[in-house]
């Protein structure tokens, strides 16, 4: 069998343009992680200003304690689905969307280090008053966080509230659910604190997608440009109390729907039980009868925000 044909060149040409390439991304990647290491979020954003907030505020508490940062709220198909969308599911009623916000929302690609990211960016990429970053679960991609007229137009709500008080919000495609992803995260978190100069970068994980939270919560650099997460249906980590964001004393909220199936919600409980019992700042907002996605749905993405900020 014929050898493949091998590309030629002059002796130590190609080792000397490695060398000088390995060198300078070195000194890239050196200064980048200094850079992100020391954006501890230095300033408070101001309170998000309210929008539709009658139409996505959570109806009726069925029980409070903690005060107040447990919380069971009630949730009735008929009524959060049925006669909140105009094909349930799929495309939710006009006045729950504006949609002037697409104006300024972006697909790109960026570039870090050999592997690109896919992200729906909406706001400004540079100079952001705070920053929200939404991980998809299985079976997703960027569309899905920019989807405007599906889950009940929550992400919609999410991009005017972003861009109404300065912030920006990015949706990227990510592959995979392992250390590769938490990787690229990870520089998408740096990425979003460079360009904002500090502000704070909130990262919100809906299902499996809170494999890479948990794996981003590991990582005290990236823990370092956070002010907070959010937990939406994914599994619990029973050893978060070992992590960096942990140390941290990192805001967490946890959503979860009462029925979820696929990642029950007494573990999630249990979890916030532990971390309330040492004073940690977190809170719960559990939907009665809600199912694996309904969170994604009916979180109240505003007062989740300012929960965040204010801490």
């Amino acid at each position: 069998m014929a050898e493949a044909p091998v590309a030629r060149q002059a002796p130590n040409e190609g080792a000397d343009r490695v060398s000088m390439s390995t060198i300078l991304f070195s000194i890239r990647h050196l200064i980048g992680a200094l850079l992100f290491a020391s954006l501890a979020v230095s300033a408070r954003a101001e309170p998000v200003k309210p929008y539709k907030d009658a139409l996505f505020r959570y109806s009726k508490l069925l029980q409070e304690a903690d005060g107040g940062d447990f919380r069971v709220v009630d949730y009735q198909e008929l009524r959060d689905i049925n006669e909140r969308d105009q094909i349930p599911e799929r495309r939710v009623k006009r006045a729950y969307v504006s949609l002037g916000v697409k104006s300024v929302q972006v697909n790109e690609t960026l570039g870090f280090g050999e592997r690109g990211l896919d992200v729906t960016r909406v706001g400004p990429d540079r100079g952001a008053a705070f920053t929200v970053i939404f991980i998809h679960g299985r079976g997703g991609d960027r569309r899905l966080g920019a989807n405007d007229f599906a889950f009940g137009g929550n992400f919609n709500r999410l991009k005017n509230l972003a861009v109404a008080n300065g912030g920006t919000y990015y949706a990227p495609s990510v592959r995979s659910f392992d250390a590769a992803g938490v990787a690229d995260v990870s520089a998408l978190i740096r990425f979003a604190a460079e360009r904002s100069g500090g502000g704070p970068v909130i990262l919100s994980c809906a299902s499996m997608g809170s494999f890479i939270c948990w794996g981003i919560a590991r990582q005290e650099a990236a823990v370092s440009a956070l002010g907070g997460m959010m937990i939406m249906g994914g599994p619990a980590d029973p050893d978060f109390r070992k992590s960096a964001a942990y140390s941290a004393r990192l805001p967490i909220l946890f959503s979860h729907g009462s029925r979820d199936s696929v990642y029950p919600a007494e573990s999630q409980v249990a979890l916030y039980r532990s971390l309330r019992s040492k004073a940690y700042p977190v809170r719960f907002v559990l939907f009665e009868t809600g199912s694996h996605g309904t969170p994604i749905r009916m979180t109240d993405w505003r007062e989740a925000l300012n929960w965040i900020l204010d801490r």
